[in-house]
């Protein structure tokens, strides 16, 4: 592929996609997107309205039909297509994550991992089966797997095109249609894929993509009576609104993927520079704007002072700079709300622990954060409790198995967790004991397995995301009973 070249600001889409066509929103409103790194607005993007989100409902209402009665090869022809498309508009992908919310464009896989999972989706709509039996004498049972219908997606803005991919394509070669809304923070990589989507030749209304916020696209979606299922991945808050919506509506299945606060445990037997490359990398990577990022760090004490002195060091060897530079591998966060919550969590740190990395200012405009380093952090602290979501961690020693894992598990979150031990027997002891979703050996975020199911305890979210599991969030599961006679 070609290097990344500017892409004009004329040629960026941001009308919303309904029903095959793209359309300005009903009320011809707009959000502006102001880049993380100037500070300047550079786009318009139409705001989709309560009538508009009505409207990508309807369409994708009226597109099931046609689309469910499809077999799976014929629905996985288009998702071909698609991945082709999206491998070919990588570069620019990577342009509009970076200009929108500072992703660098040198650490840029999405385009690759969302091709693949349409790939994968596009060969496994046959695993879509159900079971049959005769254990009831007289009768033929039989289950069969269907579609609910009409699934809405509401992906967030730290890796939005790997959501809208791991979301739609097990939705879509399950037989449902969908409607996708991309977070206000992080709209264009949407709307490229929007344009693929057309390119690609799906019937109209099957893959309807809009853009908003939630306070009113995401609320219809969440409240409508003709929404079957709806998946969701974002904040803790967000979620709780999206399940009490469901309650207060049709009782729609909800998938919901939230927050983290991961610790990551180090034993004195680790190999300590892996270990410190990869929790660095964790906590640096996407400028920790990622959920499942390790923000806690336990270091046996008799390691730490090594581990701490290795950890600093390499912490604060970042590129930090533009993310549309390839020599970048450290940008800005999202905006400047994002920017401000970091910072004030940042100053809620200084007063509960010792910082030990990141008190320098960065000279330079935008909303950049330089990694930062909290130790012997009180374990009731508020950065200590609560997602950051930014380049911050805090590392605290611990003497004790027992100890260490109780600190580890005293969190509402429980999305990932990680432990680096040489001591195969220990590893899989803690491994049980962690009340987390995935559990890293000698490895962590964001290590993950596409064949292995992803999401949370506690309040990390509700059910199972992944290549081999993400079908089953689609289907309907119906009995048939079917008495013989043996006369």
């Amino acid at each position: 592929m070609g290097s990344i070249e500017s892409t004009k600001i004329g040629e960026i889409e941001t009308r919303l996609f309904i029903n095959g066509k793209f359309v300005e929103s009903s009320d011809k409103r707009t959000f502006d997107l102001t880049s993380p790194v100037t500070n300047e607005k550079f786009a318009k993007v139409y705001e989709a309205s309560e009538d508009d989100t009505n409207a990508a409902v309807a369409a994708a209402k009226a597109a099931f039909p046609a689309w469910s009665a499809l077999s799976p090869p014929q629905r996985g022809a288009y998702f071909k297509k698609l991945a082709s498309l999206i491998l070919e508009s990588h570069d620019e992908l990577a342009q509009l994550e970076a200009m929108s919310m500072g992703r660098p464009v040198s650490g840029y896989f999405d385009s690759y991992a969302a091709a693949s999972t349409f790939d994968f989706f596009a060969e496994n709509g046959y695993q879509a089966l159900g079971a049959s039996s005769l254990n009831t004498p007289g009768y033929v049972n039989m289950t069969v797997r269907q579609p609910f219908g009409v699934v809405a997606a509401i992906i967030p803005w730290n890796v939005p095109i790997l959501f809208l991919a791991g979301k739609s394509a097990p939705a879509l070669i399950a037989g449902n249609t969908v409607v996708i809304k991309s977070s206000e923070k992080a709209p264009l990589t949407s709307t490229k894929v929007a344009t693929l989507v057309e390119k690609a030749g799906f019937p109209p209304g099957v893959i309807n993509i809009i853009s908003g916020h939630g306070q009113i696209s995401g609320n219809v979606l969440s409240h409508h009576m003709d929404v079957r299922v709806l998946s969701f991945t974002g904040s803790g808050r967000t979620g709780r609104l999206i399940q009490a919506a469901s309650a207060e509506s049709n009782m729609k299945n909800v998938i919901l993927e939230l927050g983290g606060k991961s610790p990551a445990i180090i034993f004195p037997d680790a190999d300590i520079e892996h270990a410190v490359e990869e929790t660095k990398h964790s906590i640096q990577w996407n400028s920790g704007q990622v959920c499942m990022a390790n923000s806690r760090i336990y270091v046996h004490e008799s390691i730490a002072s090594n581990f701490i002195e290795l950890f600093n060091k390499r912490f604060a060897d970042v590129a930090i700079g533009d993310p549309l530079l390839p020599d970048s591998n450290h940008g800005p966060q999202a905006d400047e709300v994002q920017f401000k919550q970091v910072q004030a969590y940042i100053e809620s740190g200084k007063k509960a622990g010792k910082m030990s990395l990141g008190a320098e200012t960065i000279d330079q405009q935008g909303f950049f954060i330089r990694p930062t380093v909290f130790l012997d952090t009180k374990e009731d602290a508020k950065v200590m409790k609560e997602e950051i979501f930014g380049p911050v961690v805090n590392i605290n020693t611990f003497q004790d198995e027992d100890d260490v894992v109780a600190k580890a598990n005293d969190t509402d979150f429980g999305l990932y967790a990680a432990v680096y031990t040489k001591d195969i027997h220990r590893a899989l002891r803690i491994a049980k004991k962690l009340e987390s979703g995935t559990v890293g050996v000698n490895c962590t975020s964001p290590t993950s397995a596409h064949d292995m199911p992803f999401g949370g305890y506690k309040s990390s979210g509700l059910g199972r995301e992944g290549w081999t599991v993400s079908l089953n969030n689609f289907l309907e599961t119906k009995t048939i009973l079917m008495k013989v006679n043996d006369a």
